[in-house]
């Protein structure tokens, strides 16, 4: 063919491509339009539909800063002085205890001289915008895709609640998320160190850690407990062993209406049978994470998941690390077998819907029950797909040095071990790297 020809027809070739990605950058420009829309009719709806009064959670933070600031942060469990300065920031909105953890009144008394008005606005914007940016930031994709991605995760009924009340749970979702992307890059000791937002309300995620040392993680496991242990250093210089006290003791009698979300309020058992049940559910999580060793976020997710079953103090707003773990399922696993239940969860929990139908407090735990069986369950099978091919290598490596394989078990006795070795060894076969 002649030059000339040549550019004809690559011409035209240039030019049916250009006809035919016309429509098509349309039509994706339309639909990325059209999802933003959604998105801030979302943000709206939830905005206008809200359950709790704005800046709940901050009002109590900011009065236990306040009284830490002024009579020593030995007294910021000293219900009676939180409730006087909570009164003091703003005299109509409601009052409740002050249960979180210290360093969350730190974190508050950096606003805490600003007008109340703006020190939320401040609080809430900057929690909210970090979300945002830890989940752009962990994501695979690039572009405007990674931010599509994380308006769709916040959202989400709890994630709004948690930011217009001000709650701190939205900070230990930026540290798994950019511990889940640290992890993935290999840098354990900095993803031990994001790890220890977790320490702001550990109820919500303290198996996390637990999970990543099973899954192999020791050293994002080992610089997470030197930040907790530093922790608590500075907990008995600042608050004391007095103050600490009045904690502890606090958390074992929580206001009414915070076991909403408990396995209790799911199944209606307490006592020795609660206790056995979340044993099991710690157990399953360790198992599960120790097959996992490549797929170290789904050991984050299984942390996270029966952190909320087993932990009798919730909140609603804390299921915001349930859209998290949603969401790191979403890129680790891209099947239309994971995919297909995340996208009707999500829908579930839409503003659009969730003013209309959504399940009850009490159904929430079942939910997150299913998701840690099927991923225990899908960690057992790669497992045994794994456990599958090992005979196979062991054979041909005989062969090769011309032995003769020989069992090392005979007898009842040898079946039996060997039954039990493989119960109890299976959760260490390291699986198929099917991580985005």
């Amino acid at each position: 063919m002649r030059p000339t020809e040549a550019w004809f027809w690559d011409g035209r070739l240039v030019a049916v491509a250009r006809l035919v990605n016309r429509p098509v950058f349309r039509a994706r420009r339309l639909g990325l339009t059209v999802v933003l829309l959604l998105i801030a009719i979302d943000l709206v709806v939830g905005f206008v539909n809200r359950p709790e009064p704005i800046g709940l959670d901050f009002h109590t933070y900011a009065a236990a800063a306040k009284v830490g600031l002024q009579q020593g942060w030995s007294h910021i469990y000293e219900q009676r002085l939180v409730t006087v300065a909570q009164a003091s920031l703003v005299p109509d909105e409601r009052t409740q205890p002050f249960l979180s953890p210290p360093p969350v009144a730190w974190l508050a008394a950096v606003l805490v001289r600003l007008p109340y008005d703006l020190a939320f606005v401040v609080w809430s914007l900057v929690t909210a915008l970090a979300v945002v940016l830890a989940i752009a930031w962990s994501s695979a994709s690039h572009g405007a895709g990674r931010w599509l991605a994380a308006g769709l995760v916040i959202t989400p009924w709890w994630f709004l609640i948690a930011d217009w009340v001000g709650q701190v749970v939205t900070l230990v979702a930026v540290g798994i998320l950019v511990g889940w992307r640290m992890i993935r890059e290999d840098r354990d000791i900095a993803a031990g160190l994001v790890l220890g937002l977790v320490l702001l309300k550990p109820n919500t995620a303290f198996l996390v850690p637990l999970a990543l040392l099973a899954a192999g993680r020791t050293r994002t496991f080992l610089t997470w407990l030197v930040v907790a242990g530093v922790g608590l250093v500075l907990l008995f210089e600042t608050v004391g062993v007095k103050g600490l006290a009045a904690y502890v003791n606090q958390l074992e009698h929580p206001p009414l209406g915070t076991d909403a979300l408990s396995l209790e309020a799911a199944f209606g058992v307490s006592g020795s049978i609660m206790f056995v049940l979340r044993l099991g559910i710690i157990a399953t999580v360790l198992a599960a994470a120790r097959g996992m060793r490549k797929s170290p976020g789904l050991a984050i997710v299984v942390g996270t998941l029966g952190s909320l079953l087993v932990t009798p103090y919730l909140h609603l707003s804390d299921l915001t690390l349930l859209a998290v773990a949603g969401w790191i399922v979403w890129r680790e696993r891209p099947s239309v077998l994971w995919r297909t239940p995340l996208t009707a969860s999500w829908v579930l929990v839409n503003p659009l819907i969730a003013t209309h139908i959504t399940p009850a407090q009490n159904r929430w735990p079942l939910f997150e029950l299913a998701w840690l069986i099927a991923l225990a369950a899908n960690s057992w099978q790669e497992n045994r797909q794994s456990q599958q091919t090992r005979p196979r290598r062991r054979r041909r490596l005989r062969n090769f040095l011309g032995r003769e394989p020989r069992s090392r078990h005979s007898g009842a006795f040898g079946d039996i071990t060997q039954i039990w070795s493989g119960a109890l060894l299976w959760p260490i076969i390291d699986i198929p790297d099917q991580s985005v």
